[in-house]
């Protein structure tokens, strides 16, 4: 099984390896953590078993976070990222970005996301790392009244 090893600022080794079956309580529980309408156990269960890559990250022995891409010919997609609220604001969220932009980047000329509207901290990060705002997709997403917006990203790459 591939994994990879990364180093935070803060000199914090963060471990990489593909999602596995036995990890989805620990991430149910990091999305009920951290968003308000999270992704379900089934949701990713199909990824496990579709064309996506899923990857868990680790500190430790805690699991920390995760993310879910896709690529199909030169386009590529993040699907989902998550990283732990007690976690947050460790460089985690850009770690798992710039992985999955690796990951992609060899094969792909552009890297989509859709991100609420709401997730100010999202937005910030995905600005930070070279996406820019290319579309917004109208009532995208459920919220406790009614619908939200989405706003769609993109990052060209070098391909």
């Amino acid at each position: 099984m591939a994994s990879y090893t990364l180093t935070l600022s803060d000199g914090t080794g963060l471990k990489l390896r593909p999602l596995t079956r036995a990890d989805l309580f620990r991430i149910e529980s990091i999305e009920a953590q951290a968003h308000t309408h999270p992704w379900s156990v089934d949701s990713y269960e199909d990824c496990l078993g579709g064309r996506q890559q899923c990857w868990v990250a680790r500190v430790g022995n805690d699991v920390v976070g995760c993310t879910v891409f896709t690529q199909s010919a030169d386009e590529s997609e993040l699907l989902n990222l998550v990283v732990a609220p007690r976690w947050q604001g460790k460089g985690i969220g850009r770690s798992l970005l710039n992985f999955v932009v690796t990951q992609v980047a060899p094969r792909a000329e552009v890297l989509f996301l859709e991100v609420r509207v709401s997730n100010q901290k999202a937005i910030t990060l995905y600005s930070a790392s070279g996406f820019i705002e290319v579309g917004r997709r109208k009532d995208y997403y459920p919220a406790y009244e009614g619908r939200e917006d989405a706003l769609v990203m993109m990052r060209r790459l070098a391909g």
